[in-house]
């Protein structure tokens, strides 16, 4: 197996590579997937005017096994609330001790703001995960095109960071968008790479200069010309993507017009920054079957009928059940069903081992029958 082919395999050996420093440290335990831990803050980094890294520790100091592209959901009290939101991590597996993720400050946004305002070196926070399917393993490839804007730059500089550490030199050509030059993310950091890496190639495009007075490279949007010019093989390139809705939108409309194989496209498929509000529950109609759902350790209960999701009935009698996405993709919502049976429609965010044992997301689950949760 060559060097490019051991970076794309699945996580437990991807994991293993630097999993026996970890288990000699800490005689094999490592941070499980899917639980909740206490992170503590080690370092802020002013990456931009308005994007700050957050670098964190486990509290009891255990590493984390996760896939470079891969997500954690926070959890913090804001205002006297619990708030939920799925950031991806910055940082790379092939260094467990340490995990960072990339905020951009967001208007209005509750955590972005809370974070940039509050977390500081020994500052604590509540975190689940790793979760997410948006990895360099789901499609194993000898040259690859990252295409990113903003801070949708995250799950790519995890996978870039990754790549450099194990020495692989694989064939990635990397481009990032940003309003101005100022807004470029991990800009220096990048430009690293691609000297240590030579067939590791980088290229930036802004839409305006702003304060930057002496850039001269490109102005304006991601166009096929441009694309053409920086990745003249983009067709034969492996794609993945993440940035805005909008930008996404406007890459596979471009990628399409220049006939690339739709098949071999790959986007983050959340807003890792705003996050999604759960919908309300809707109110039990009459003659609609309805079930009981028992929560093993309160014992408590309530009714819902079979149109909901157990997430939003749970929400509405008051149960206080961590969540973020409620699409089905962030896996905070994890929950073991002790009895019964549910219709779960997931999108990546539970594992077929974790659905063996019995585990469950709430947010895309309805009731097929009376139910008991370990809750």
């Amino acid at each position: 197996m060559n060097s490019v082919d051991r970076f794309f395999v699945p996580a437990p050996d991807l994991d293993d590579r630097f999993a026996d420093t970890a288990i000699w440290e800490h005689g094999g335990r490592l941070w499980p997937s899917g639980e909740q831990q206490t992170l503590t803050c080690c370092r802020v980094v002013d990456e931009t005017h308005d994007i700050k890294s957050f670098e964190f520790r486990t509290a009891d100091g255990l590493p984390v096994r996760f896939e470079p592209g891969q997500f954690m959901t926070v959890s913090a009290m804001v205002k006297g609330q619990s708030v939920e939101r799925c950031y991806t991590i910055s940082s790379a597996p092939t260094r467990p001790f340490l995990l960072s993720i990339t905020v951009k400050r967001v208007p209005g946004g509750i955590m972005s703001n809370w974070l940039h305002d509050n977390m500081k070196p020994g500052s604590q926070l509540r975190a689940y995960g790793p979760s997410g399917t948006f990895t360099p393993t789901i499609a194993p490839a000898t040259k690859s095109l990252y295409l990113s804007a903003g801070s949708g730059v995250t799950p790519l500089m995890s996978m870039t960071r990754a790549s450099i550490d194990l020495g692989l030199d694989r064939d990635i050509v990397f481009i990032h968008s940003a309003r101005t030059p100022a807004d470029i993310v991990f800009r220096e950091e990048l430009a690293r790479f691609a000297k240590r890496s030579p067939r590791l190639r980088v290229f930036f495009v802004c839409e305006g200069i702003g304060d930057a007075a002496q850039w001269n490279g490109p102005i304006g949007r991601l166009g096929l010309q441009l694309l053409s010019q920086w990745a003249p093989d983009y067709r034969e390139r492996e794609v993945f993507t993440c940035g805005p809705a909008g930008y996404m939108s406007a890459v596979r409309a471009l990628l399409h017009e220049g006939g690339h194989d739709p098949g071999r496209y790959h986007q983050e498929s959340f807003d890792i920054g705003a996050g999604v509000v759960p919908a309300p529950a809707t109110e039990i109609a009459a003659g609609q079957e309805t079930f009981t759902v028992r929560l093993s350790r309160s014992s408590r209960s309530f009714t819902m009928n079979a149109s909901q999701t157990v997430l939003s009935a749970a929400k509405k009698a008051g149960v206080a059940v961590p969540s973020s996405c409620s699409q089905g993709i962030c896996g905070t919502c994890k929950t073991r069903v002790l009895e019964g049976t549910v219709d779960m429609k997931h999108n990546g965010g539970i594992r077929d081992r974790e659905i063996q044992k019995g585990l469950r997301l709430l947010c895309c689950s309805r009731p097929t029958s009376d139910l008991v949760l370990e809750l």
